[in-house]
């Protein structure tokens, strides 16, 4: 559409398939994993603050999920908010490249203290999806830098989520995840069951002795699958897989994007089977759920691969924002607090609630698990457990819920208290049973 001269063009309003427009119907704001023909409007938040989402209606929620997990100090912690409005007066932001700052080398520095091992190299993105990315790349470019090409596939497992992104896709559930409609333009991978077991084990490590030539690591979620269905496996499974992984000459990749700061109930959640992998991917909770930001750590020898005077055995890969200066800077006050505060013990207190709070949903018509670990507690249908019915009757009683596939989760800040926990689990109890007796019928 044209207008006079020099004025700027005029769009026609937005309709829906319906005719409606668009301000009436589907917003101008695409949400995430959402059917926009069909999905009702979100709820509209005002502000959040502790473990409470104020909408603008007025209503307060106890957020149950920790916005994906991430904000495991609670919504507007003070030392975070005063750490990032001191960095925002002195730089927000400046490119890495060719560039750094204190703050990024300090985060890397301290990331590498508190990781397992000689985890020691950290390389800063933007989303967790990234950072397996940046991993899958480093474990192939290591073997091509050593000489052995052809190693591009990789072993994952089922029921595992590693993200949105096109190679991070490769390695989820291809069944049972979110992207079966992109099958054919994934990079084809192994993905198998996680092995659990003697006989698992040796098949696994058969098809490592087999695929070895070609394979460049084993990715894995560490004792709990996150969004591919909360499942959890022992310490012991995720030993024997990198045992079996080290014996073979394959790389592992750690996921601890999910898992990683404390909700499994120690810092990550690889060393409660005191093992060390490759390569760590972190993020989520890396800054309190404040702002975006990733690490994608390496082991001393991944890192030494990439020495050499030729330039091309450099890792090319640059996020625009990597060691966001704001980022880090929430970063280093969510690991202050982790620090100064005893979050791990409180998760600890909180896996013991929640196994309480939970367990009469054990035995309920159309349950079939009740599980807790760390601070995340599950309760698995036998059918899938729709948002249309749980969210809006928690809603009723104040508790922001959502659950996915067929799993109905909690997975609160680690800030909550005794009462607010008690009401999330008398919640999702309370709605189970009007799902059972309606699965009953």
């Amino acid at each position: 559409m044209t207008g006079p001269a020099g004025a700027r063009p005029t769009k026609p309003a937005a309709v829906t398939t319906t005719g409606a427009p668009q301000g009436q119907g589907l917003p101008q704001l695409w949400m995430p994993y959402t059917q926009m023909q069909t999905a009702a409007p979100p709820l509209q938040v005002a502000r959040a603050e502790g473990v409470r989402i104020v909408l603008e209606d007025g209503r307060e929620l106890i957020d149950a999920i920790a916005s994906w997990w991430t904000a495991c100090h609670g919504y507007g912690h003070p030392v975070i908010r005063e750490a990032v409005q001191h960095q925002l007066e002195v730089m927000p932001h400046v490119m890495l490249g060719g560039l750094s700052h204190e703050p990024a080398q300090r985060l890397a520095a301290r990331l590498a203290a508190i990781l397992p091992g000689d985890l020691d190299h950290v390389f800063f993105a933007e989303s967790g999806s990234v950072a397996v990315e940046v991993a899958m790349k480093m474990a192939m470019q290591y073997y091509i830098n050593r000489g052995e090409r052809g190693r591009t596939r990789f072993i994952s497992f089922r029921h595992g989520y590693h993200g949105d992104t096109l190679a991070a896709m490769s390695v989820c559930d291809p069944e049972e995840g979110m992207h079966a409609l992109f099958h054919g333009a994934l990079l084809p991978q192994h993905v198998i069951d996680l092995p659990r077991g003697a006989e698992a084990v040796a098949a696994f490590e058969a098809l490592l002795e087999r695929e070895r030539t070609n394979v460049a690591a084993v990715i894995v979620e560490p004792l709990v699958q996150g969004a591919g269905g909360m499942k959890f496996h022992a310490p012991k499974d995720l030993a024997a897989l990198a045992a079996a992984c080290q014996r073979q000459g394959v790389l592992w990749i750690a996921d601890e994007i999910m898992t990683g700061f404390g909700r499994t109930g120690s810092l990550f959640a690889c060393e409660q089977a005191g093992v060390v992998p490759d390569i760590i991917t972190l993020s989520k909770a890396l800054t309190g759920g404040t702002l975006a930001l990733s690490a994608t750590v390496a082991r001393r020898h991944i890192f030494e691969a990439f020495l050499d005077a030729d330039p091309e055995r450099a890792l090319m890969h640059g996020p625009t924002f990597m060691g966001n200066a704001l980022a880090c800077a929430a970063a280093h006050a969510s690991l202050d607090l982790f620090e100064r505060e005893p979050r791990l013990a409180r998760v600890a207190e909180l896996g013991r609630l929640l196994c309480q709070g939970l367990e009469p949903c054990r035995g309920l018509s159309g349950v079939v698990d009740v599980r807790v670990r760390g601070a995340i507690g599950v309760v698995q249908l036998e059918a899938p457990a729709p948002s249309a019915f749980f969210t809006p009757r928690a809603l009723e009683r104040g508790v922001w819920l959502r659950p996915f596939g067929d799993i109905v989760y909690t997975t609160p800040p680690f800030t909550i208290s005794d009462a607010e926990l008690g009401r999330i689990c008398e919640t999702i109890v309370a709605v189970t049973v009007q799902w059972s007796e309606q699965a009953r019928g």
